[in-house]
């Protein structure tokens, strides 16, 4: 990643699903970054897949408990077109039980079809709402009512390796939503770890322009993650900056898959 030109990233758990596997992974992650986000209600696990109600009641208990001092985010994939997702009311009660435990809140949510998940965040105040592919008009006006609070992070490389439809970032900027880019980067739906090829997507896939796209990649990205200190270049930011071999940002877009940026960190 760093040899690409991040230089902050989040990492989430979510690959283990027992106390001991999420327990290491965060503990692991958090050597790596200070954004570690507790993902446990990633999916029901097949053990569980006839005790839904065991597994959320172990994560919001005994794994939530265990893996607290080891993250700073909670995440959870509510997604009616997916079984062995969480529904709107599952999900409710892991995000309640996350603040409860003193951790921030995130979702994934409207991945694969419509449903309550960027509702759900919003009401919530999550930080970010992940994915945001399938949108009805009332998700894109309550997201741009909370701009200020909740970022919509798009992950088009997910789309990309999964020949999926590509979410509407024109539609989303033009309605004032606040808009962040991000890898996605997982063994399941996108191995990609390059912020300039997801750049080079929403350019040719969701609709922004190359400005809009380095912007949401950057200054987004910070504010998904509600950081003042990173996403652009003032007064008091640190210097976490990426330096392109080209003569433009432009670039990022018009030449994909060429390695142009590399990371500097001050």
């Amino acid at each position: 990643m760093r040899r690409q030109g991040t230089t902050t990233t989040e990492i989430k758990s979510g690959y283990g699903l027992t106390v001991a596997d999420e327990l290491r992974s965060l503990r692991i992650a958090a050597e790596f970054t200070t954004e570690t986000t507790f993902l446990g209600a990633h999916v029901v696990p097949a053990e569980y897949r006839h005790d839904r109600a065991g597994y959320l009641q172990l994560v919001t208990g005994e794994m939530l408990h265990a893996v607290a001092p080891y993250a700073k985010w909670l995440d959870v994939f509510c997604e009616p077109a997916s079984p062995n997702a969480f529904t709107e009311d599952e999900a409710r009660a892991v995000l309640t039980a996350g603040r409860a435990a003193g951790l921030s809140l995130r979702l994934h949510g409207n991945q694969l079809g419509p449903g309550p998940g960027v509702q759900l965040a919003v009401e919530l105040g999550a930080a970010s709402v992940d994915h945001c592919t399938f949108l009805r008009a009332a998700d894109v006006a309550a997201l741009a009512d909370a701009a200020e609070t909740t970022v919509a992070t798009l992950l088009p490389a997910v789309e990309f390796c999964t020949r999926s439809p590509y979410p509407d970032g024109r539609r989303l900027l033009d309605a004032g939503v606040s808009v962040a880019l991000a890898t996605d980067c997982n063994p399941g739906t996108c191995y990609s770890t390059s912020m300039p090829f997801v750049i080079a997507l929403a350019v040719r896939e969701l609709g922004l322009t190359p400005g809009e796209a380095v912007y949401a990649a950057t200054a987004g990205g910070a504010q998904a993650l509600r950081r003042t200190d990173i996403g652009r270049v003032s007064i008091g930011s640190r210097a976490d900056l990426a330096v392109l071999d080209a003569p433009s940002y432009v670039h990022l877009a018009y030449r994909p898959g060429v390695p142009i940026a590399r990371s500097l960190v001050v």
